[in-house]
């Protein structure tokens, strides 16, 4: 292992092969990068944006998590005033948003701005991360890992790592995070914030302006922002949610810039990219394309139809799945473009070519013999699981929502306390039961479930690879109706029964019923005939990566490596930049309030602007809406701060043009561009359409 430390270390010293390409390590970037990023117009030093001595750029970014998943951050924010508040993008926020609306009090519909910090809304369980540092520890894990490296002590060395740096940083959480294929491995020392408040959200009709019909495309013409604000104890440091505490402090907070942005300028990207493959093998990239993407594709297809169809008979509905929509269309879409993007460019064909060129340069070199020929075998091994894995869980476990509802439920039904605690318990099981039940429908889920049976027995699967309890050649529908009519889960009434006499004897019944035993026989397909299997392959794959990274890294000495995204801080840079999306036509890189005008239609629902933006739009004039740029980002980049050359927000990003979404396994800055809202419809919407100065008051603008 140290070997590979001083390969990968030494790789670090060269010039990557494409300048808008990467996701940069912050505590690297004097020593790697910043060189690049003012040849490009940057105009901070690498100690702006990240220095442990004395505040810099990276103490106003957080990380936005969950309690038990603080470090799986799903968007980033940033911090724009001394108060802890937090802009990020409305898609960011729209779960909270949902939980906190009704009938009543419609925020999706018609947005929500506390007047004052008191009327602020809490969020239980959503965390704020604030990173403090980061280290190398490649080499204290390596001098804890035996030559024949093995998973169980290398996540035992880890564990203890983390347990030592916590111990020693009051405070502070501790994640360490595999780089390069697992050839490195960093440390975050974290500060996590558990008190984060709900601000200001326009209505959907402005944060999800566009909706599906424009998700993953450009032009676009969201505001995708909201507010948040970060509390801490009286102390300013991380405290669980209390009416006493007080608006968090930060080192720093980002200045606003209110010039805004034009074609060629610098802009920079901080925040917590998600998951990238950019180094997979051309076997992998064959096996998306032709056979996984398409299958779930397909699944979240019509599963999106369902809920469609219900969203639209019913305002209620509309409120309870407006979120599950976004995110089933989410992936669903972006599935589609990268597919589009790789056979675009030829992306398996690029990599075979490289593969062609490393086999030869390895014929002489033992460590790598038979490398490409072995990731050759394993993903054609592999293809028949991956298949089976799909529907397993996209039409399966994850189908129906009722699925993983039952799963959660009984897994903690296994876990009966003893009397003196049982009151508690069944206390905290209804809470969860009501929880669920306040944005679900037994309707739409059990048509759902019908398409996804349909699905999993039309699939030409073959007898192998389906369970025999979701076998069934009749009427789905029928079948369906019949699994939710004896099962205590899909009632409200009966669950709440259940659980107030819940015993081992009751438990006992409830597995028993059919749709428990399907979901069962499921969960027993996965874990005999699937995993087992596939996790073994996976196994093997790990160590091809390995030391294919060592590899690739030993045959290009010139090109310099970034390490794939793994929802850590990054650093991304790239300009202001328009682009060809097909033949003849050409995409500017600026959005303007006219466009919205022009998409304006009440009788289609993403695109039915507000009546006050359209009074606004002839009193105001053309106000920018939405940029694109070169930046190479990807999920957990929604809410990123977007910045300019001296260091001052410009936008926030949100999304990437469909054509180059291929970017997560093959970047081409001639089509990959990220979007972002630009801050100035921000705070146009925030002044003039929430009339809410006061935050705008809290912020720093600058030219």
């Amino acid at each position: 292992m140290k070997k590979i430390v001083t390969i990968a270390l030494s790789c670090l010293l060269i010039i990557p092969a494409r300048a808008d390409e990467g996701m940069w390590i912050p505590m690297l970037l004097e020593k790697y990068t910043i060189e690049q990023m003012r040849q490009a117009g940057f105009k901070l030093s690498a100690e702006d944006i990240y220095d442990i001595n004395k505040a810099s750029l990276k103490d106003a970014v957080v990380g936005l998590g969950r309690e038990g998943q603080p470090f799986h951050h799903f968007c980033t924010g940033g911090i724009i005033s001394d108060d802890g508040l937090v802009v990020t993008n409305h898609h960011c926020s729209h779960a909270l948003i949902q939980a906190h609306s009704s009938l009543e009090h419609n925020y999706l519909r018609d947005g929500f701005w506390a007047r004052d910090k008191r009327e602020e809304l809490a969020n239980p369980g959503i965390t704020a991360s604030i990173l403090v540092r980061m280290e190398d520890v490649t080499e204290q894990l390596a001098a804890a890992i035996p030559d024949d490296e093995r998973d169980e002590p290398l996540r035992d060395a880890i564990a203890r790592l983390t347990r030592e740096t916590e111990k020693n940083n009051p405070g502070t959480r501790a994640s360490i995070k595999p780089y390069f294929n697992g050839t490195q491995y960093f440390l975050s020392i974290f500060k996590i914030y558990k008190d984060v408040r709900l601000v200001g959200a326009p209505p959907s009709a402005i944060g999800s302006f566009g909706g599906d019909t424009d998700n993953w495309a450009w032009p676009r013409h969201t505001g995708d922002f909201s507010l948040l604000r970060v509390y801490a104890g009286e102390d300013n440091e991380p405290a669980a949610y209390s009416g006493k505490n007080r608006p968090y402090k930060p080192a720093t907070s980002f200045k606003i810039a209110t010039g805004g942005v034009n074609e060629g300028d610098f802009t920079v990207v901080f925040g917590y990219p998600g998951t990238t493959r950019e180094y997979l093998p051309s076997f992998a990239i064959d096996q998306l394309v032709e056979l996984e993407n398409p299958r779930k594709i397909k699944i979240r297809a019509d599963k999106l139809a369902i809920v469609d169809r219900a969203m639209e008979s019913d305002e209620l509905l509309r409120i309870k799945y407006s979120a599950k929509a976004a995110g089933i269309a989410n992936s669903w879409k972006k599935w589609q473009g990268e597919i589009k993007g790789l056979k675009r460019f030829n992306s398996a064909a690029e990599k075979r070519e490289l593969e062609n060129r490393f086999t030869d340069w390895a014929r002489e070199k033992p460590a790598y013999a038979g490398l490409v020929e072995r990731y050759r075998d394993l993903y054609a091994a592999s293809n028949d699981y991956t298949l089976a894995l799909v529907y397993a869980t996209e039409a399966g476990t994850r189908g129906a929502e009722i699925m993983a509802f039952i799963s959660q439920l009984q897994a903690k039904f296994s876990r009966l306390p003893d009397q003196p605690a049982l009151a508690a318990y069944r206390a905290a099981l209804q809470a969860e039961a009501d929880a669920f039940f306040k944005d679900y429908d037994v309707d739409t889920d059990r048509q759902i479930l019908a398409e996804m049976l349909r699905l999993y027995n039309t699939a030409g699967l073959g007898d192998r690879w389906i369970p025999g309890v979701v076998t069934f050649t009749g009427d789905h529908e029928r079948l369906a109706a019949d699994l939710f009519e004896k099962s205590t889960f899909t009632d409200p009434a009966k669950l709440s029964r259940a659980i107030s006499t819940l015993d081992a004897r009751r438990v006992a019944r409830i597995e028993r019923e059919p749709l428990s035993l399907m979901l069962a026989g499921i969960n027993n397909f996965l874990e005999t005939t699937i995993i087992p299997p596939l996790r073994e392959i996976q196994l093997e794959l790990l160590e091809l990566d390995k030391s294919w990274m060592r590899g690739l890294m030993e045959m290009q000495p010139e090109r310099l490596f970034y390490p794939d995204a793994n929802s850590t801080f990054r650093v991304a840079f790239g300009k202001v930049a328009g682009y060809e999306a097909m033949d003849a036509v050409y995409y500017n890189p600026v959005t303007t309030l006219a466009g919205i005008m022009q998409k304006d239609n009440p009788l289609v629902h993403d695109y039915n602007v507000p009546p006050r933006l359209r009074a606004l739009h002839a009193e105001s004039g053309n106000i920018p809406v939405c940029f694109i740029a070169t930046n190479h980002t990807t999920g957990g980049n929604s809410g990123s701060p977007v910045l300019n050359a001296s260091g001052h927000l410009v936008g926030l990003n949100f999304d990437r043009a469909w054509e180059g979404v291929m970017s997560d396994y093959s970047y081409h800055p001639e089509i990959c561009r990220n979007i972002s809202v630009d801050i100035r419809y921000v705070l146009f919407i925030i002044d003039k359409y929430a009339g809410a100065r006061h935050l705008i008051d809290e912020m720093t603008l600058v030219r």
